[in-house]
């Protein structure tokens, strides 16, 4: 078995603003492997969250390619993209993303419903998840009654409930507080670490990149590996 779970070769990507083209992905080469953490810094607008969203196949670059686990999703259409991203990718946002209209547990349990996992299992593997991340007891409040580090908890829960190859964090803890953040980290880097997945964390802060194996900067559009060009 292959320790590299994620290659990307000669990634390029533009968007149009106006008249202008502009490039914010200019060929970005990246290999990660399999348990590692990597933090990826950058500045607003230097194209960190159009990385991760290339990565996780809801963009498709403008040339290059992303191979993850072996498959080529750069070469798959939207509807093979899909299925892929929801069998072996996770992610965490900023600003959690769950469903208001559903329970703890019915947002915990949504990746495994996608993927039509039986409903016992589901049901067991969304209990388990909210013991491990300290919420056993909250499956059937709603989001709107939990703390903001509290719904990051459920966010995770969800994105690595259904064990993903590749877990895509989009600066989790930038709506938190020092306490709370620290406390979601502490639990990210031990739930990745447990069950053996690579992830990509996007910040600004090199405090929070401190959690992670390798730190890479991206400043115009290129990767830099130990982020020296940056000031913060």
């Amino acid at each position: 078995m292959s320790q590299i779970i994620v290659s990307v070769s000669e990634l390029n990507h533009q968007y149009r603003e106006g008249e202008r083209t502009r490039t914010v992905l200019n060929g970005v080469t990246l290999e990660l492997r399999r348990g590692e953490r990597l933090a990826l810094l950058g500045r607003s607008g230097s194209g960190k969250s159009t990385l991760l969203n290339l990565l996780g196949g809801i963009d498709t670059p403008h040339a290059g390619r992303i191979r993850i686990d072996g498959t080529d999703i750069t070469r798959l259409d939207e509807r093979a993209r899909t299925l892929f991203r929801r069998r072996h990718i996770g992610f965490i946002y900023q600003f959690y993303n769950l469903i208001p209209t559903l329970t703890v547990a019915e947002n915990v349990r949504l990746p495994l419903e996608l993927n039509h996992e039986d409903g016992t299992a589901a049901a067991h593997k969304t209990l388990s998840m909210l013991a491990r991340v300290g919420l056993a007891d909250y499956g059937d409040a709603y989001p709107d009654r939990l703390s903001g580090g509290e719904q990051q908890r459920v966010a995770i829960a969800r994105a690595l409930v259904h064990e993903p190859l590749l877990i895509l964090a989009d600066e989790p803890t930038g709506n938190l507080d020092a306490e709370n953040g620290q406390q979601v980290l502490q639990l990210l880097d031990r739930l990745t670490r447990d069950r053996g997945g690579a992830l990509v964390l996007v910040t600004h802060s090199r405090a929070v990149a401190q959690m992670a194996d390798r730190m890479l900067s991206l400043v115009n559009g290129r990767l830099s590996e130990d982020g020296a060009e940056l000031t913060w």
